[in-house]
């Protein structure tokens, strides 16, 4: 959550604030960290068209889900 909270205030990431992102629109939660960065590595390399699936299968809305995850 701490990092959710950084990368919506601008504070965590520069692409973040350099594109004024204020969503999460997915997210994958996972035990060990480095199976989290192994799993970002990974979406980073994918193409645009791959993600927009990957999030419309899990969030069609798009909606925010901040909001749920926040409670």
């Amino acid at each position: 959550m701490r990092r959710v909270e950084g990368h919506r205030s601008g504070r965590e990431s520069g692409f973040v604030k350099r594109y004024n992102l204020d969503r999460l629109i997915y997210f994958e939660q996972f035990d060990r960290i480095n199976d989290a960065v192994a799993r970002e590595t990974q979406l980073k390399h994918w193409n645009r068209a791959w993600k927009v699936d990957l999030i419309e299968e899990q969030n069609p809305g798009w909606d925010d889900l901040f909001l749920r995850v926040n409670r």
